[in-house]
């Protein structure tokens, strides 16, 4: 069948090509057990543990702590898991055969990071349920919506700090390697840095770090507080991360390992 000149093709139907991607991204996702497990199975140890003793009011109370769950929920999933799968698809190819397809490649990206961070809202949920319940406190609904809201806003941070080691480094055992380095100094910075046994500047650095940042504004939703300077500086850090690693991970990945 020929084409007359002047003619136009149907445009592929963008709504079937997002559904599709959604779909093949959940499949992938679901099959990647040890991740999607680390991140529920993880925080939900770390609630165990610090459910002995006199260990909830040395790390700051239940807030503190099924904050930190939640963040090292986030960092596993988004740091570890996010980077590498994409890294490891970019050298194996993957990324270079989704260019050809019908789908714009904005599309291809932001399914993978929609079917992230949806996981991440449901592990969130999963991971508040059962620290409320371990550590006996009661949460509302508009608790429960706040920090469904706090996990969505950390979830797009550590996915965009991934995304910037994606684009910095070619190789995927060296972003495997970074990563967790990376994951090892931000868990230390935030846990042992907020606790101030480093000095009051150590603190300091701790409190604006991606982990101490998102650590303060899920303890405040989850011990009622109300808002303060601390939590509009937490918001402040976490939205700059946001923006500066977004812009380096767009401004510098490639599609190919090359």
């Amino acid at each position: 069948m020929s084409i007359e000149p002047g003619t136009t093709t149907d445009q592929y139907p963008l709504g079937l090509a997002m559904s599709s991607l959604l779909r093949a991204d959940t499949l992938v996702l679901l099959r990647s057990k040890v991740p999607v497990a680390l991140s529920i199975l993880l925080p939900i140890a770390i609630l165990v543990v610090t459910n002995v003793g006199k260990t909830q009011s040395r790390l700051g109370g239940s807030g503190l702590i099924i904050g930190l769950a939640l963040t090292l929920g986030l960092l596993t999933s988004c740091l570890l898991g996010y980077s590498l799968a994409l890294a490891r698809d970019r050298e194996m190819g993957v990324l270079q055969r989704l260019r050809v397809t019908p789908a714009p490649t904005w599309m291809i990206m932001t399914s993978r990071i929609a079917v992230q961070v949806v996981t991440n809202l449901v592990a969130s949920v999963v991971v508040v349920i059962v620290g409320a319940s371990l550590h006996g406190i009661t949460l509302d609904a508009v608790q429960y919506l706040l920090v469904l809201a706090v996990a969505a806003f950390g979830a797009a941070m550590v996915l965009a700090i991934g995304q910037a080691l994606v684009g910095l480094v070619r190789s995927a055992a060296v972003v495997n390697a970074i990563g967790r380095l990376l994951f090892i100094v931000l868990v230390l910075l935030g846990i042992l840095g907020g606790t101030g046994i480093l000095g009051d500047t150590v603190k300091t650095i701790a409190a604006w770090s991606p982990v101490g940042a998102l650590m303060t504004l899920f303890s405040d939703v989850l011990n009622r507080a109300a808002w303060s300077s601390q939590d509009g500086n937490a918001l402040l850090a976490c939205t700059g991360y946001t923006l500066v690693f977004a812009v380096v991970g767009i401004r510098w990945f490639r599609w190919d390992p090359q």
